[in-house]
């Protein structure tokens, strides 16, 4: 015959599973969407100031969990600008403009910041 004991409760964890279903984490996942679109829109190269002003964000439901996807809607003749400001360009003229990476350092930040707020948030359950 097979026992088995247990001690204790589930208090911890239906504190946690109330919190999943309650989706309070979505409301975190817009705070740092919004926090990617101003740290994108004060790093960008400004000539105009078009591009840095033209950055949206988005969460998504996928079958794995949400992703937010931080958008650049600025365009020239199809072409997005915020990304040959980032990786670079051909001219008209045969010539080449460097690209300068100002979206992945400060993508870093936002993520490091985003990351350690969601594990406090996962402790606090």
């Amino acid at each position: 015959m097979i026992t088995v004991k247990h001690r204790g409760n589930f208090r911890r964890a239906e504190k946690f599973m109330t919190a999943m279903k309650k989706k309070r984490y979505l409301a975190l996942l817009n705070t740092f969407g919004a926090a990617g679109v101003d740290a994108l829109r004060n790093a960008t190269p400004v000539d105009t100031g078009e591009t840095a002003a033209s950055w949206s964000y988005e969460v998504v439901r996928t079958p794995e969990g949400y992703t937010i996807y931080w958008k650049n809607s600025h365009t020239n003749k199809g072409v997005n600008i915020a990304v040959i400001l980032q990786y670079g360009h051909g001219t008209g003229t045969g010539g080449y403009v460097r690209g300068i990476d100002y979206i992945n350092p400060t993508m870093q930040k936002v993520f490091r910041q985003m990351a350690d707020e969601i594990w406090r948030e996962v402790q606090s359950l």
